[in-house]
């Protein structure tokens, strides 16, 4: 009888660090395919600056730089040697100079009144608005998956497995900020 009770509380302890184990990995393989999914997202937007580019170049020969710049990262980022860390740093920095572009360009008539350039901006800010409801999809996964990292009796088997906490997707302080339109045009 004794055995059969011991036999019984070794089967539920088991149980129990196999339910800790699916549901750590099931919270690791959903940060996985949530950043997969703003990979996909950020490639989306890799593939359209090149024409958003071209639109812009032809009316904004005097933002040389920026648009040197946004070029640079894009290459930087399907180069496909990064770490998710790196990802993310690099999306922020695009995200900012994009939107200081789209700011930009409500003083150009001209732009604003391209056919093309309207059906690329619109483009744009739909993949805007995909890759943030994908990173809002992300940081939530992380959360979850964070809180088991971090929370008891799961992280002690996330001790045991190696899992980490993630970072999730942050703006700096600067992005927070209003985009100040005067003095973009007197750079």
């Amino acid at each position: 009888m004794g055995l059969w009770i011991v036999l019984g509380v070794i089967v539920v302890i088991l149980i129990f660090f196999a339910m800790m184990f699916n549901t750590l990995v099931g919270k690791k393989n959903q940060v996985i395919n949530v950043f997969g999914g703003i990979d996909a997202l950020l490639k989306k937007r890799y593939d359209l600056l090149p024409k958003l580019i071209v639109a812009v170049k032809e009316y904004m020969k005097h933002e040389c730089g920026t648009i040197e710049k946004i070029t640079e990262l894009r290459a930087k980022a399907v180069s496909g040697n990064l770490s998710d860390d790196e990802k993310v740093a690099i999306d922020n920095q695009m995200s900012k100079m994009l939107g200081g572009i789209m700011v930009a360009v409500e003083n150009y008539p001209d732009l604003k009144a391209s056919e093309n350039f309207m059906h690329l901006q619109r483009t744009m800010n739909e993949v805007e608005e995909q890759i943030s409801a994908a990173r809002r999809a992300y940081n939530a996964a992380v959360t979850d998956y964070n809180n088991a990292v971090e929370m008891l009796p799961t992280n002690i088997m996330a001790g045991m497995m190696g899992y980490k906490t993630k970072k999730v997707f942050e703006i700096s302080e600067e992005q927070r900020q209003d985009i100040d339109t005067e003095a973009l045009f007197n750079k």
